[in-house]
């Protein structure tokens, strides 16, 4: 296994205790005992938990940005799309232990850094808006039945996986995502 540099390995245990304990339940000393160094050095390279929560969520933007990618080239059909998502967020709850990073961020935007709530706005906008698309076109093709406003849809269904990983994380039992995303799913033609 190849190795990593000292800041992607901050960034990816910064994102796993983010995603397990929210932007409050970690710190720099916590992080500098995960990846093994001094937590002087973390702010060579994040001067502020603000400007790593940015990156955070910057890294976690472009590699949602791929995802969906690889979702529009691998499926023909807006609810094979809209599928693939659904299990994206499903597995990215890894057996409700953790949630998506903009829920997990947004449970504590009191104490959140207004560039920071900025990312997470632009992160749902993005998503929000490739899930339109998705809602648009399996309207079009037949592949999701019942869409009357594509927008609203998309944002209903952004709502409800967040609230679907919160249920599962909560209880630490992945079945309540699935339950709570079921008549989403049955909506979508095989």
């Amino acid at each position: 296994m190849p190795t990593i540099d000292t800041k992607t390995a901050l960034l990816n245990s910064a994102e796993n205790a983010a995603r397990r304990l929210g932007f409050d339940g970690f710190s720099y000393a916590d992080l500098a005992q995960d990846v093994g160094i001094r937590k002087a050095s973390i702010h060579h390279h994040f001067p502020s938990k603000a400007t790593l929560a940015v990156a955070v969520m910057q890294r976690y933007h472009t590699n949602f940005q791929e995802t969906c990618a690889k979702i529009d080239a691998s499926n023909e059909t807006g609810g094979a799309q809209l599928a693939d998502l659904i299990r994206q967020y499903k597995t990215g709850s890894d057996d409700g232990k953790r949630i998506c990073l903009c829920a997990s961020f947004s449970a504590s935007r009191d104490s959140l850094p207004a560039e920071v709530i900025e990312e997470i706005s632009q992160f749902r906008a993005m998503v929000v808006k490739w899930m339109t698309a998705a809602f648009e076109k399996g309207r079009a093709d037949g592949s999701i039945s019942g869409v009357t406003h594509p927008a609203f849809e998309a944002a209903s269904a952004m709502s409800l996986m967040e609230g679907a990983q919160l249920a599962a994380r909560a209880e630490e039992n992945p079945t309540l995502f699935e339950t709570a995303t079921t008549l989403l799913m049955a909506r979508i033609a095989a």
